[in-house]
């Protein structure tokens, strides 16, 4: 049998030109339905913005306030009685363990034999620049920054020193910012490395970390900075964090960040070289002439700073300072207190003192602003 052909029917111009038309009529509505639902999206995102920029104008509102600041001033002249480098060094850590306990913010080194001209000095970076003053003050200084900066920054900021020469008999502070790599914190401590960014994309920070951290902005090579670290994404390559101030950490959780260290060249220059744009206004002298401490009612404050002399107490240091004309050390503070009255011992070393007075004082401190509780 022969195949018999199927003719296929043509459909004429009306039908064809109907069939287009349904087709336009249908990606058309496609279009609409495409177009609808991108206008939903873009409203949508539009008012997650909006949400989102009032919350932060609410937080923005709720200004946070800085915490109040607890410094203590310590005489440069207790390590000359040391009777060997490694106690020097060990005297030095006994110094910094006191005030992280006690949660200071501020060390200052004073020199209270300002007037001996001919003692050796060298020199030392502290948080207003490079100071000279006498190797008893520089020392302590030292070892006072060697302790709070946390491990894996110390190569980059204290090369080999003999004032560190013993600093392996040091104990640690253990203080909250000195983070291991496996610890989760959203701040920590950095230092800006000499890798190359693209323009315009800030810095990028090691921050003890297996990935650097890249933040908002351009900073100068090799200083110290503290970072806080922004959601990541955890394919990421880089860190993404924003510079803050050292005293953001402690004025948004209330987690103690460690001191700075400020070297004075005179009991004078305590006070007149105060880093504090209206200085302190609590100043506490120490001495076992001063008035009983279980009398003292703390006013408030905020900023206060706790003096501690040398081998002959305060009243050595103010007679060695020229620019002052005081005859009593008394007269220089807001209060001059006896932190231990009828001590058995007829001396308290120093280091004893911080120890018994900053004990003596804490539950009787008035802070205007307070940190804020881990338990809040």
């Amino acid at each position: 049998m022969v195949p018999t052909k199927v003719e296929k029917t043509k459909k004429s111009w009306s039908e064809l030109n109907k069939t287009k038309k349904e087709e336009k009529k249908k990606w058309k509505e496609n279009n609409m339905l495409k177009k609808m639902d991108k206008q939903k999206l873009v409203e949508t995102l539009e008012a997650e913005t909006e949400e989102a920029a009032k919350v932060e104008e609410i937080i923005k509102k709720e200004e946070i306030k800085p915490v109040s600041t607890l410094s203590i001033a310590v005489a440069g002249s207790i390590l000359e009685n040391a009777q060997s480098p490694e106690l020097r060094t060990y005297l030095a850590g006994q110094i910094a363990r006191a005030a992280c306990i006690f949660q200071v913010d501020e060390i200052v080194v004073f020199d209270d034999f300002s007037d001996e001209a001919n003692a050796k000095k060298s020199t030392l970076q502290d948080n207003q620049g490079i100071k000279t003053a006498r190797i008893c003050c520089t020392q302590l200084g030292r070892i006072l920054q060697y302790l709070e900066c946390p491990q894996y920054l110390r190569k980059c900021f204290f090369p080999i020193h003999k004032d560190l020469k013993f600093s392996g008999i040091l104990n640690p502070l253990n203080a909250p910012h000195h983070l291991s790599v496996h610890d989760e914190f959203m701040f920590r401590e950095g230092v800006v490395t000499n890798k190359p960014v693209k323009a315009g994309k800030g810095s990028l920070v090691n921050v003890g970390l297996y990935k650097d951290c890249q933040v908002d902005k351009l900073l100068t090579t090799g200083i110290r900075c503290t970072v806080k670290l922004l959601p990541q994404e955890t394919e990421a390559k880089k860190l993404q964090g924003v510079v803050v101030s050292p005293d953001t950490p402690r004025n948004e959780t209330g987690t103690y960040w460690g001191y700075s260290v400020r070297i004075a060249n005179s009991l004078s220059q305590v006070f007149s070289q105060c880093t504090y744009k209206n200085g302190y206004d609590l100043t506490i002298g120490t001495s076992d002439k001063g008035t009983s401490v279980d009398d003292f009612e703390c006013p408030s404050y905020e900023h206060a700073l706790i003096m501690f002399g040398g081998l002959q107490g305060l009243e050595a240091a103010l007679e060695n300072d020229i620019s002052l004309n005081a005859e009593d050390p008394k007269l220089l503070f807001d209060v001059y207190l006896n932190t231990l009255p009828e001590q058995g011992s007829k001396t308290i070393r120093t280091e004893e003192a911080i120890l018994v007075s900053l004990a003596g004082l804490r539950p009787k401190l008035n802070p205007q602003v307070g940190p804020k509780s881990f338990f809040e």
